[in-house]
């Protein structure tokens, strides 16, 4: 799966309603009962971008084409997933495989839509969830820490690993996830995560899910999640995952009409993609042609050479420079030419740093 998101949450609280949403097609069943997602549902999602339609404005292309963002909607999760309840196992394994962590939290009280643990209380939901991530870090890595001291008894590199591993696991125990740990900028711990892959060390984002109401105004529920996150250093997003289904089918002005009625400025949904890009370490950079309008997707600090490898590897290995015009200069000139003619277009090398937003053309020999 690479560079995904993974929606995690109990039963029942609007994954698959929101995985819905975010793919614009029906294609994650949405029922009241637990477990009707029971393979993962993937897909592929375009990362809204407000400047693709402001250069094909000027560009006039033909198509206009926008990065993209894997998501998946990963079956929900029951007490005792750490220890095989429900279908826990292969839950957790799918988890594993993504990088971020979106957890959708039920934040609306409706007496039709079952709850499995009876009653709404996000601050429980959550415990759950990150109980059962931390309980199963704490298996993998008690085994680990067993295959550690025996190389500690005669590698000294294998003696710095288990130190750290024997005190992340006390860290664990106590309930805490790795991702708060405080020596997560030392070797052993990166050499460690890159041997165990801690469900908890991932970035984490809360999807407020929500009513109609709530959307407009924080409910307790809301609020408590919001308090929850701002402590723990994570993003909480609200939605109403039952009016982002509703928007599947509108087009861009009459989704935007929709979102002005309810008195909402922007999507929830657009908000999860744009910040789970911006998590997932990516960013965008644009070609501009009559052919296409393109995004595309690099990895934050990107040279010019590993930039230009998006678009062909052939452009990486022959890279001789990048003709490179900012955003804001293109926009504001109306276009290549005329930015050029006012000296806003610059010629960059193989040092050179991509910024979010340049536009970019390539010359290279192979």
């Amino acid at each position: 799966m690479g560079l995904a998101i993974g929606l995690v949450g109990l039963p029942n609280v609007g994954k698959s309603t929101t995985f819905n949403a975010l793919t614009k097609a029906q294609n994650a069943e949405a029922a009241n009962y637990p477990f009707c997602t029971i393979e993962p549902n993937k897909a592929i999602v375009p990362v809204p971008d407000k400047r693709l339609h402001a250069l094909a404005k000027i560009v006039k292309p033909e198509r206009i084409q926008h990065s993209t963002l894997d998501f998946v909607d990963i079956a929900g999760l029951v007490k005792g997933a750490s220890k095989g309840e429900g279908l826990g196992n292969k839950f957790l394994s799918n988890i594993r495989e993504t990088e971020v962590i979106l957890q959708i939290v039920r934040c609306f009280h409706d007496d039709n839509i079952v709850h499995t643990e009876g009653s709404i209380d996000p601050l429980r939901d959550v415990e759950i969830i990150e109980g059962e991530l931390i309980l199963a870090d704490i298996e993998v890595l008690s085994n680990r820490i067993e295959r550690l001291k025996k190389q500690a008894r005669t590698d000294k590199n294998a003696k710095a690993v288990l130190d750290i591993a024997e005190e992340l696991l006390e860290f664990l125990g106590d309930g805490n996830l790795a991702r708060n740990y405080t020596k997560t900028d030392t070797e052993e711990y990166a050499q460690l995560v890159n041997e165990v892959r801690f469900l908890t060390a991932k970035e984490i984002m809360y999807g407020a899910n929500t009513d109609e109401d709530g959307l407009l105004e924080d409910n307790e529920y809301v609020i408590a999640l919001r308090e929850h996150a701002k402590k723990h250093n994570c993003e909480l997003i609200k939605l109403c995952a039952k009016i982002e289904e509703e928007l599947i089918g509108l087009d861009e002005e009459e989704a935007q009409e929709f979102l002005t009625d309810l008195g909402v400025e922007e999507s929830g949904l657009e908000q999860i993609i744009q910040k789970g890009f911006h998590k997932l370490g990516l960013m965008s950079y644009f070609t501009a042609g009559v052919k296409e309008v393109r995004s595309w997707t690099i990895k934050q600090n990107s040279t010019a050479p590993r930039a230009a490898a998006a678009i062909h590897n052939d452009f990486e290995k022959g890279f001789i420079r990048a003709e490179v015009i900012a955003y804001n200069d293109f926009v504001e000139f109306g276009g290549e030419a005329k930015a050029k003619e006012a000296g806003k277009m610059r010629l960059e090398g193989k040092e050179y740093i991509v910024q979010d937003g340049d536009v970019m053309h390539f010359r290279f020999n192979v």
